[in-house]
């Protein structure tokens, strides 16, 4: 008996809390999903889209990254281009610059120079789509703290919802798992939205604590040690203190990129990142184009391009490997198209839930009010 009471004030709890927390969320919780399963398939649209995202192959060999930023300067004086990233042997190099306050990626053929599209982020559709995605359009510092609230509510949702699932008894279990779909639209909406939700939920929140990696500094550190069962890897971290020294006649990005190539041949992808004179010049190398996974890093000394670190992929530490994992595991990118077309129905039902939801407590309030007449 006593067994029986508890169990009901542990629903009766989760009740409530489910109850708030979803009118509280609910309208974030729909934009994030619906928002996420609109960008899923970014890339594929674009290629379908715009013939910038391609160049013909050649080769001649890709032009050194120092020419790739002299041609980007030429066009727009003064813009930062700290990140260029050479995508993939049939696609164009992008610099990423801020140009009078507005972010951009230049879009040059890799080959032949030749400046091909520079993509405006506060114009772009996807860039839109992603911002709404992770900050809701707010100012960032803001924006990523509601999204991020948000996400760790609806992971406390998604576990009352299946307390208020489980059945009172387990021989109604088989029962609980169907949908009743020639039942009348108030019962199947509650189906829809009770069950639908226990099938989802452990993907749902896999993909929610991946999500949080990009709002939350304390749940990057715990995916990393989690993967390490606690221990720091020395070797992780990359080095920080530059000694200065006199710089070389030649150019130390084109230097360091030239030798990232040569290390790891074959791959698709190449970057080089630069932060200054007393940052280390970063070069990473992904096996396949646009595919931000099993990524291989190089640091190089800023003024005379002499290695000074690497952190090839097989190297790195299981948590390092998981942290790197995150963005591949909440865009479904890491299974390949599989994991995108899971990633992409999944978001449809997370941001179906928020609206049955609704409806379920709209109809018992309704009912209520019939009651009391």
């Amino acid at each position: 008996m006593k067994k029986k009471k508890k169990k009901n004030i542990l629903k009766k709890w989760a009740g409530r809390l489910h109850l708030w927390l979803g009118l509280l969320t609910g309208i974030i919780v729909f934009i994030v999903a619906i928002t996420g399963c609109i960008y899923v398939f970014h890339d594929e649209i674009k290629d379908a889209l715009f013939d910038y995202r391609f160049v013909e192959q050649k080769e001649t060999g890709y032009l050194p990254p120092s020419e790739i930023k002299e041609i980007v300067q030429e066009r727009f004086p003064g813009t930062t281009d700290d990140f260029v990233i050479y995508s993939g042997k049939d696609r164009p190099v992008a610099v990423y610059g801020v140009h009078n306050e507005t972010p951009y990626y230049y879009y040059i053929d890799p080959y032949t120079g030749e400046f091909l599209y520079a993509q405006d982020f506060t114009k772009d559709f996807f860039e839109i789509v992603k911002a709404l995605h992770m900050y809701l359009l707010l100012p960032q510092e803001i924006g990523r703290q509601v999204v991020g609230g948000s996400t760790l509510i609806f992971i406390l949702m998604m576990i009352t919802g299946v307390i208020l699932w489980w059945p009172k008894k387990l021989k109604n279990l088989k029962k609980s798992l169907k949908i009743k779909w020639n039942a009348r639209w108030r019962r199947l909406n509650y189906d829809l939205h009770n069950i639908s939700g226990f099938y989802l939920h452990i993907l749902a929140i896999i993909v929610a604590i991946t999500g949080l990696y990009f709002s939350y500094d304390w749940v990057k550190d715990g995916i990393y040690f989690v993967g390490n069962l606690g221990e720091d890897i020395e070797s992780d971290h990359h080095i920080e203190n530059i000694i200065q020294k006199k710089r070389i006649t030649g150019e130390p990005i084109d230097i360091a990129f030239n030798e990232t190539m040569k290390m790891k041949p074959g791959n698709d992808m190449y970057f080089v990142w630069t932060e200054g004179d007393h940052h280390p010049i970063v070069t990473g190398v992904y096996p396949e184009s646009l595919d931000y996974d099993h990524q291989s890093n190089y640091y190089f000394h800023p003024q005379t391009a002499e290695i000074l670190q690497e952190q090839p992929y097989d190297s790195k530490s299981t948590g390092l490997k998981l942290q790197e994992m995150s963005y591949g595991i909440h865009t479904g990118q890491y299974f390949g198209m599989t994991g995108k077309i899971i990633a992409f129905i999944l978001s449809i039902f997370v941001a179906s839930l928020p609206v049955t939801g609704f409806f379920v407590w709209w109809g018992r309030k309704n009912r209520m009010r019939h009651l009391t007449r």
